[in-house]
């Protein structure tokens, strides 16, 4: 096992689900609604949470997407507090792009492997010895991380992204996900030099037993996120980011179909398309050490109760020094010029 899966394996928590009955959850969120009212606080979910949270989001009159965008929503957003459902790299992003705006997660304990798995120090050498490249990093990755580079991209704009520094002439030193990595090398033809990360999610679905629920189920289209490893992405017939997947999942005329990313999604999935039949893809076979089996851990941790103590503690704050804020602002910005240079302007467009 190397350093980096030593590290992700070591602060991968239980994915232990809050279980309420139904009186309480009625409770909570009702709690909760008028504790964001009070704060003057929206609530921004990402596509991974639980569906209670993403179906709070909405009906307070928050949003529910994926990082960037939800970063994206707090800006143009009137009010003083977002509150962040999702991971802690999320809450930064918002912070960075909203540095006059209070910032609160549900806990301050909801990591990411990649994140986990990109030390900030070590990346920073890993940069100085590799001068000659541009750093274009995911952004799934800490404050800190994103300081040290030129470009952030998201799944649905690095090939784009990467494409564009290509033609320039640019080599890429890129960070953290080395499947994404990969597949942004095959997809743009650029010369990228690749960190080793991986998501404990997407790292465990697994090509032989994928191959064989196709074969099972022959009438299923496959559909794979981009941090998946390359023999599960060579089978898919679709590969997009969070948004594309869901937008693919409604256009398509295929009744049933196999998901290879975090079953979270399959909330915003059912609601595009309530007929159709969704199939997580597998995670369990000879090589599996599951203990995400398809959802993220961390993600789990957005609970409603957490969410409450969120709003009623003043110990779930995020705060980015601001010297990183700055230099970390750089990359962001420049993604979100070029994508707007695009046509890419509000939400929806890119994702993690």
């Amino acid at each position: 096992m190397n350093e980096t899966s030593i590290l992700q394996s070591e602060n991968i928590p239980p994915t232990n689900r809050e279980i309420l009955n139904k009186e309480d959850k009625k409770a909570l969120c009702e709690e909760v609604v008028a504790l964001l009212a009070e704060q003057g606080a929206v609530l921004v979910a990402h596509y991974y949470t639980d569906a209670e949270i993403q179906i709070l989001a909405e009906k307070v009159g928050g949003y529910v997407s994926d990082s960037l965008d939800m970063a994206r929503f707090g800006f143009y957003s009137e009010a003083e507090t977002l509150v962040v459902a999702g991971v802690r790299f999320m809450g930064e992003t918002a912070k960075i792009l909203n540095p006059d705006k209070r910032i609160i997660m549900p806990t301050l304990k909801a990591d990411c492997s990649l994140d986990l798995g990109c030390p900030p120090e070590r990346f920073k050498s890993f940069c100085e010895n590799n001068k000659d490249r541009t750093v274009v990093v995911y952004a799934n990755t800490s404050a800190a991380v994103k300081a040290n580079a030129d470009w952030m991209v998201t799944s649905g704009s690095a090939v784009e992204v990467v494409t564009h520094l290509a033609s320039r002439g640019e080599k890429i030193l890129w960070a953290p996900d080395k499947y994404l990595g990969d597949y942004v090398r095959e997809q743009s033809g650029a010369d990228m030099l690749l960190w080793n990360g991986a998501c404990v999610v997407h790292e465990e679905f697994k090509s032989n037993e994928l191959e064989e629920m196709r074969i099972a189920k022959p009438n299923a289209v496959v559909l794979a996120h981009p941090e998946s490893p390359r023999g599960v992405v060579t089978q898919a017939d679709f590969v997009g980011s969070t948004s594309a997947l869901i937008e693919f999942v409604g256009s398509t005329s295929a009744e049933e179909l196999i998901v290879a990313t975090d079953k979270g999604i399959f909330h915003k999935m059912s609601l595009v398309a309530p007929q159709k039949k969704l199939y997580l893809a597998p995670t369990a076979g000879e090589s599996a050490t599951c203990r995400s089996c398809g959802e993220c851990p961390w993600m789990a941790m957005n609970s409603l109760t957490a969410l409450r103590n969120s709003l009623l503690n003043s110990d779930s704050e995020i705060f980015v020094e601001e010297d990183i804020a700055t230099k970390a602002r750089l990359p962001i910005k420049r993604l979100l010029e070029f994508t707007a240079s695009r046509g890419q302007v509000m939400y929806g467009n890119n994702d993690a």
